[in-house]
Order: structure tokens, then sequence, then C-alpha cells
């Protein structure tokens, strides 16, 4: 007798995708904020589910901060607090839902600090206050704080001309520049 075998769909063997979870988002009938941050950068899109696939309708990249004269690192909660204000400035669509793919939902992570940019930039996202990163660690204060005691390590910090102690300073400036876009 030959047995036979079913052989899943090839994203979920490779853990790559959730499809119940991806389901569930997609029949909210809202855009999706897909959030991906990567070591050194984030990447926040507004996708919309249509049968012959995705479509992607903004996107926000840590990268364009650079070109708003972000002189700090591309992949730390303030950055990604920017990357979501920027994505809400960016985007038409003002309502979506939170698509944190794989990655764990750890409370005061950057995935989340990019939830609260794009909230405070003015789109509705359903969300807990509980799960978003204080003020303070939005705004860089914990970097600022642990900057004056610990220089060496800031070697991009001193490569780009900006102390660690001035990082709230530096924040301000750059939301400042989205909100003016």
């Amino acid at each position: 007798m030959h047995k036979t075998y079913t052989v899943g769909f090839r994203r979920k063997r490779q853990g790559r995708t959730n499809y119940n979870k991806r389901l569930k988002l997609i029949r909210s009938g809202l855009p999706r904020l897909v959030v991906r941050p990567s070591s050194k950068n984030i990447l926040a899109q507004i996708i919309e589910y249509h049968p012959e696939g995705d479509k992607v309708v903004s996107s926000a990249h840590s990268k364009e901060l650079e070109k708003l004269g972000w002189k700090a690192n591309r992949g730390n909660i303030p950055s990604a607090y920017l990357v979501g204000y920027l994505i809400a400035k960016k985007s038409k669509c003002k309502k979506a839902v939170l698509d944190i793919g794989m990655y764990k939902n750890t409370k005061g992570s950057r995935v989340f600090a990019v939830l609260k940019g794009a909230v405070d930039g003015g789109m509705d996202i359903s969300h807990s206050e509980k799960i978003l990163p204080s003020e303070d660690r939005i705004s860089g204060k914990h970097i600022a704080k642990y900057g004056g005691k610990n220089k060496d390590i800031f070697t991009k910090y001193k490569k780009n001309k900006l102390d660690p102690k001035d990082m709230e300073k530096h924040f301000k400036i750059i939301k400042k520049k989205i909100e003016d876009m």
C-alpha cells in the first residue's frame, strides 16, 4: 500500500508565514501596517490585500531619515518611532491593522515604536497602551544617559558629529522636519 503525504505551503514550512494570523488580518478588510525590523534598519509599509497579490500603498525606510539629517543609528527605538511617524505622514490611508509577521510580541520593542509613531502621526490603529515604549525611550533619553557614561561605544555618532547627550534634541529636530513635510 502506498502512503500519500501532503506538503504544506513553502513559507509555512520555512517558518516565514503564519497563514492563520494572516487570514485574520486580511478578514479585517483594513490595510496592514507591516513592520519589518532588521539589525540596522526599520521598514514600514502600508499594504492592501488583492486576490491577485498584495499591493504596497506606501513605504518608509530608516534610510530616508538620513536624507532628513538623522545622524544616529537607524535601527534603534527613536529611529523606529520616526519611521512610523514618517509612514503616517506619507500614507493616504488613515486606518490600518498592525502586522508584525513572525516577530515576537515584546512590550516596548522597535515594532511597537513604529506603531506609536504611526498613531502619533495620525493613523487609527487598534492597540493597547501597555505595549508601547515609554516616552523616554522614544525620544532617546536612554541613549543620552548611556552615552554620557560610555562614549567609546558610540563610534558612528562620533563619525557623524553627534554627541549621544544631544540625542533628545536631535530627535525633536528630525520629528519637526517630518511634521513640516
